[in-house]
């Protein structure tokens, strides 16, 4: 009998530990698709994640929380692809369906300001087994004294970086930079007096890295992961398809299985051919955010 009761108590803390961990990603609140979490401001349900083209699919409703409180607005939630993705795929909801095609699906709306239901498409992706969930964040929410800023030029990119400045290590793996026309520039053009007059755009090939257990213990204390964020930024389309695609943000959320944070990135700066090209900045910021697993895909 004693030894039945211990399995039992092992069984139950072990089950508690699991659910501990569930609960909580890197500091982001965590459920199975199909339940609704509170994030950003809202109520957010995520659900029948499916495949289609060489996207994610995934069906959401939401609503403001408390039309009287803060929130962010329904065009700065983004969403993401969670799993085992070295190359991050995130898209805005609003529009992240247009070059979707070949499925009957009606694409993410907002009815009145403070709903969003519809569909998002996040993609393209071909290796399916690396999805395991989705995610959920916003640039535009930020956790008080958590930002650490980086100047970013063509055609150098960034600055070595500290690792001890906000437990991410960044680094520079690629820098390519645009007349607003399209004309690609060179670092021939820095000599070039009339080449950064106008409207211009840069993309940035950024690496990411952290210590796995460092990275999630401060996740916890801070109440969320980290994102990284280009700027100056316009709002979709932008100045070309490459901005919109890429975006000017991601979220740093590896799968909470690995023992080491490494992704890679591209994010885009565009606006004021000087201020996008020569004073851009990358920072990272803490922010709430919310998982939703899918415990088949989970489970294989």
């Amino acid at each position: 009998m004693r030894a039945i009761s211990v399995v039992l108590i092992a069984v139950l803390l072990a089950g508690c530990g699991d659910s501990a961990e569930a609960a909580d990603t890197y500091g982001a609140s965590t459920a199975p698709l199909g339940e609704a979490q509170a994030v950003l401001g809202w109520n957010i349900s995520v659900a029948n994640l499916r495949f289609v083209a060489d996207h994610v699919l995934i069906d959401v409703d939401a609503a403001v929380a408390d039309p009287e409180a803060d929130h962010v607005e329904a065009k700065d939630v983004r969403f993401g692809l969670y799993g085992g993705l070295v190359h991050p795929i995130e898209a805005t909801g609003l529009g992240s369906c247009q070059r979707v095609v070949g499925s009957d699906f009606t694409p993410l709306a907002t009815p009145d300001p403070d709903r969003l239901s519809g569909t998002v498409c996040l993609g393209p992706i071909r290796d399916q087994s690396q999805v395991r969930g989705v995610y959920a964040y916003s640039p535009a929410e930020r956790i008080p004294g958590t930002v650490v800023a980086y100047p970013a030029a063509y055609p150098v990119g960034l600055p070595p970086t500290n690792a001890s400045d906000s437990g991410l290590e960044l680094s520079t793996t690629s820098v390519e930079a645009w007349r607003a026309g399209g004309q690609r520039l060179t670092p021939a053009a820095l000599g070039d007096p009339t080449a950064f007059e106008g409207s211009g755009f840069m993309l940035l090939g950024l690496r990411v890295a952290a210590l796995g257990a460092r990275y999630r213990d401060d996740s916890a204390a801070r109440g969320g992961p980290m994102m990284v964020l280009a700027a100056p930024s316009l709002p979709p389309p932008g100045l070309s398809p490459v901005c919109a695609g890429y975006g000017a943000s991601v979220l740093v959320l590896p799968d909470a299985s690995y023992e080491s944070v490494h992704l890679e990135a591209a994010l885009c700066t565009q606006g004021e051919i000087n201020e996008a090209l020569l004073y851009a900045t990358v920072s990272v910021v803490g922010t709430h955010a919310a998982v939703w697993l899918d415990d088949e895909r989970g489970s294989r």
